[in-house]
């Protein structure tokens, strides 16, 4: 598969913590928890983020398991990450405003040799379009429009 695929989000601010978002035929919302100010109505944007993630590994992990012979019975996958959220709330500059860093657990009943596990994670690792987003620089454009 040659060809550049499209994927686009539309979103409206319902409050200055909440988002309603439309993202092909389903909606999603972001929302804060309330020690961030909001009103705990749904995942905030860095456990999306996680989410995302794991959803993605999930789907490599599949494929390249089939690749490789390897029969999963079972996945599971646990993310967390640190952040300090000071440059988020302005004060401090210091640190950074995203993940400090993120582990990854996978866990299956499968029984894979030591060489078959470090084949299947280093390719997970190395397809995964998620993964590659949150380990290297990616483009970003903003622009703001004015409503008339």
């Amino acid at each position: 598969m040659s060809e550049t695929l499209n994927f686009s989000v539309r979103s409206r601010s319902e409050s200055p913590a909440k988002t309603s978002i439309n993202v092909r035929d389903f909606n999603l919302t972001v929302d804060e928890p309330t020690n961030l100010g909001g009103t705990d109505e749904a995942p905030n944007p860095v456990e999306y983020i996680l989410a995302g993630y794991a959803g993605c590994i999930n789907v490599v992990a599949h494929i390249v398991a089939k690749e490789q012979n390897i029969k999963l019975k079972d996945l599971e996958i646990d993310i967390d990450g640190n952040l300090d959220p000071a440059r988020l709330f302005g004060t401090s500059f210091t640190e950074r405003a995203g993940y400090k860093n993120i582990n990854v657990s996978l866990r299956t009943s499968s029984k894979l040799s030591k060489g078959q596990r470090v084949k299947w994670l280093k390719e997970v690792e190395y397809r995964c379009p998620v993964n590659d987003n949150l380990s290297n620089k990616t483009p970003i454009k903003f622009s703001l429009n004015t409503k008339n």
